[in-house]
């Protein structure tokens, strides 16, 4: 993709996120009692059926960080960045994975519990920092972090990650795909637009790209996730961003809710439990479908 075309749609970007509120005070943490997991699991284990749910994904953000147990995962060194790999349970290569990209805070405890999350459902997850180790607390350190990206570099760390993913003797992906929230999802989709070998692209609340040139060469299926609140991305411009995507004949399984921006994160004063946890149903049949084919 042409420098241009990145700078551009990382400015997009910037404008979307500036309304996302900031995230609560508490550090994201694993289930806070048993009334909160199903019968038989206990505090931060996967439910009975190995999925992590929206009750007790919402308690992973709720007890303060000297009651946290540690993370499932681990930070390994990615194209000069740190990034967090959580990989599925007794799992044997090919392992189908996924990218995961951080909103406009940083690589957080909030994204390492999405990254385990996509782990227990069976997925090597690998999220990337797109900050260099920087993480924000504020609206305005998060819009100093978010306008400091380049965007040429941000995408080598993406194709850094895809290239991980499919060597790394743990994984050997032969399917991949990507997901980002607000200023991730806006990356989500630039991901999909530059990486033509990628197989699916899940994109909460990013802002879309309306031109349906940058969109004819995407290969991968796409899933979106839009908020009808939404001040930065209305629905207007979904529709316009779904007109674009006809228009280079390319589709994509559009959810929209009645909520705001930034819904799915529990760390978020303006979380909706209920528009998450469907949402979350939506992902995890478009990922097991695209790279499990079930």
């Amino acid at each position: 993709m042409r420098p241009g075309i990145l700078a551009s749609l990382a400015l997009l970007t910037t404008l979307a996120c500036a309304t996302e509120p900031a995230p609560s005070s508490t550090t994201a943490t694993p289930p806070a009692g048993d009334d909160e997991v199903e019968p038989g699991a206990s505090a931060g284990e996967p439910s009975a059926t190995g999925i992590l749910d929206e009750d007790s994904f919402k308690a992973l953000h709720e007890l303060n960080a000297d009651e946290a147990p540690p993370l499932h995962g681990e930070t390994i060194e990615l194209a000069g960045t740190e990034a967090y790999l959580s990989l599925p349970e007794g799992a044997s290569a090919p392992v189908p994975a996924v990218v995961v990209i951080h909103e406009w805070w940083g690589l957080n405890d909030h994204i390492r519990h999405w990254t385990d999350r996509l782990a227990e459902d069976g997925y090597a997850a690998l999220a990337v920092d797109l900050y260099g180790g920087e993480v924000a607390s504020d609206p305005d350190g998060a819009m100093t972090l978010m306008k400091s990206v380049d965007p040429a570099q941000a995408q080598a760390v993406l194709s850094a990650a895809h290239e991980f993913l499919a060597s790394d003797p743990r994984v050997s992906a032969d399917k991949q795909g990507v997901i980002g929230w607000c200023f991730g999802g806006g990356w989500s989709l630039r991901d999909a637009i530059a990486t033509t070998d990628l197989d699916a692209a899940v994109i909460y609340y990013g802002h879309p790209v309306t031109d349906p040139e940058q969109l004819a060469g995407i290969n991968a299926s796409l899933l979106g996730v839009f908020a009808n609140e939404d001040q930065a991305i209305p629905p207007e411009t979904v529709d316009e961003f779904v007109k674009a995507l006809e228009a280079a004949g390319k589709s994509i399984e559009l959810h929209r809710y009645d909520a705001v921006h930034a819904f799915a994160n529990p760390s978020n004063a303006k979380y909706d439990q209920d528009a998450a946890a469907d949402a979350w149903e939506q992902v995890r049949e478009f990922l097991a479908a695209q790279l499990r084919g079930i």
